[in-house]
């Protein structure tokens, strides 16, 4: 491994970890109009940060919401281009009883660095910025051209990002598009995502009477919408958990033979899931692991479901409306609309006499894979092992970054997830903190991969 670039951290480790906690100590949570004003502080101190480490043509450009943060070097002698993409917000803090220090005054203890966005997803982003630095301040060049995509919005849905990259197609096109937002495995296993699942989202509001009822001088004669709508619901499913609707399945993407020992191959501990879970069985599709069911297959959910008397005690009320909400987790190649269009189908197909069912649609996510294989990705993996002198694994998400697959999708790139949280780490929740182990292997792995890159046909 260069001893250069090596040498640079090492010197500059101290400044490193000062300035971000600068960088830390700005309040951006997207969420709250109070914020805006350090939601612009935060953009300009990358400005400022990326143009220090010698990137070019940096701006902050407007959107209808928050601003994004562009920047690049386009001189490289390969003709690869690698788009980095992260974000600058971050979650609110709540309940700020909960931390041990101020979410805003960033504290090294036990070699982690404890603050708000430490990990999702400032820690990671300002890491992309030290390693170009370190790649320009010893080496004078990049071995690929890169640029800078810093958005001000993603915990809040990313409004503004997708018609942004529509808008900017040109200024942004790349060869590949890199994330650092992703977790590694455990401590000492870094892991590359290549698949995360899909979202879409409704809910369903069943209607009777124009009023709550007596359920002495009605019961039985007038339909009850909660029980239709639990018929509802229970029709969803066959009594083994998989999802009864008519074309659910269609369009999944089954597992290869290669993908399934891949999972095995990690020894998940289900046992002791079971235990930290505190249920006795864990439960899902016949046929398939717990990674398999939760990383690579389709779910339907209901998140919520409310109406009636919710008091203390008992009401003998015949209740006039009840309520719902769904929302599916989704594997390519589904289509979030389509799927939506399916479910209301069978909602009207199985609802019962005497009551009204109105459907609302919300929120969509298409899912995102690329082909484990892909060079790319095995570009990253040399890069992982060269660093961290481990063999990295290769894993999906059951959750769901819809901005992967729309970036994906309108730049026509493959996209790598390259984290370096871990799982315990307590992005989005208090005492958030990223371990500087990974801090300092994370800056020489990302050297490494833009260098095997450049070797990458």
């Amino acid at each position: 491994m260069n001893n250069a670039y090596r040498t640079y951290f090492k010197n500059h480790r101290d400044t490193h970890l000062k300035e971000m906690k600068e960088l830390l100590s700005i309040p951006s949570i997207s969420a709250l109009s109070a914020n805006k004003p350090d939601i612009k502080r935060a953009a300009e101190w990358l400005v400022d940060a990326l143009q220090a480490a010698g990137l070019e043509n940096v701006k902050m450009m407007p959107t209808e919401g928050n601003p994004i943060v562009y920047a690049d070097w386009l001189h490289a002698d390969s003709d690869i281009t690698a788009l980095v993409y992260g974000h600058y917000d971050v979650q609110p803090v709540d309940p700020l009883e909960l931390w041990q220090t101020p979410p805003f005054e960033p504290d090294i203890r036990d070699e982690k660095i404890y603050a708000r966005g430490a990990t999702d997803d400032k820690g990671q982003v300002f890491m992309h910025i030290k390693a170009v630095e370190a790649l320009l301040k010893t080496e004078g060049k990049l071995p690929v051209n890169i640029k800078f995509c810093i958005e001000g919005e993603e915990e809040v849905g990313s409004p503004t990002l997708e018609p942004f990259v529509e808008q900017h197609k040109d200024l942004l096109a790349a060869d590949v598009l890199v994330i650092s937002d992703t977790p590694m495995l455990e401590k000492g296993k870094p892991a590359i995502c290549y698949g995360l699942r899909g979202l879409c989202a409704m809910q369903i509001d069943v209607k009777a009477a124009t009023g709550d009822l007596h359920s002495g001088i009605y019961g039985g004669g007038v339909a009850n919408p909660l029980h239709a709508l639990a018929a509802i619901l229970a029709s969803m499913h066959d009594e083994t958990g998989k999802v009864a609707i008519e074309g659910f399945y269609d369009k999944v993407q089954p597992l290869t033979n290669e993908e399934r020992q891949a999972f095995q191959d990690l020894h998940y501990d289900e046992e002791a899931l079971k235990k930290e879970l505190n249920v006795g069985e864990l439960y899902g599709e016949a046929g398939y692991s717990f990674l398999e069911r939760t990383w690579s297959r389709p779910t339907l959910e209901i998140n919520g479901m409310y109406g009636g008397f919710q008091g203390e005690g008992i009401k003998t009320v015949l209740p006039s409306e009840a309520h719902a909400k769904l929302s599916c987790r989704l594997v390519a190649d589904q289509d979030p609309q389509e799927i939506q269009d399916i479910i209301e189908k069978h909602i009207q197909e199985h609802t019962p006499p005497g009551v009204q069912v109105n459907i609302t649609r919300m929120d969509t996510g298409r899912p995102f894979q690329i082909p484990y294989n892909h060079p790319f990705i095995q570009a990253a993996m040399r890069a992982y092992e060269k660093a961290y002198e481990a063999t990295p694994v290769l894993t999906r998400m059951g959750g769901s970054i819809p901005i992967v697959e729309g970036f994906g999708r309108l730049l026509n790139v493959p996209v790598i997830l390259m984290g370096f949280g871990l799982p315990g780490e307590n992005f989005h929740a208090p005492n958030e903190h990223f371990h500087l182990e990974n801090f300092d292997k994370g800056l020489l792995t990302i050297c490494e991969y833009l260098k095997e890159l450049a070797q990458t046909k």
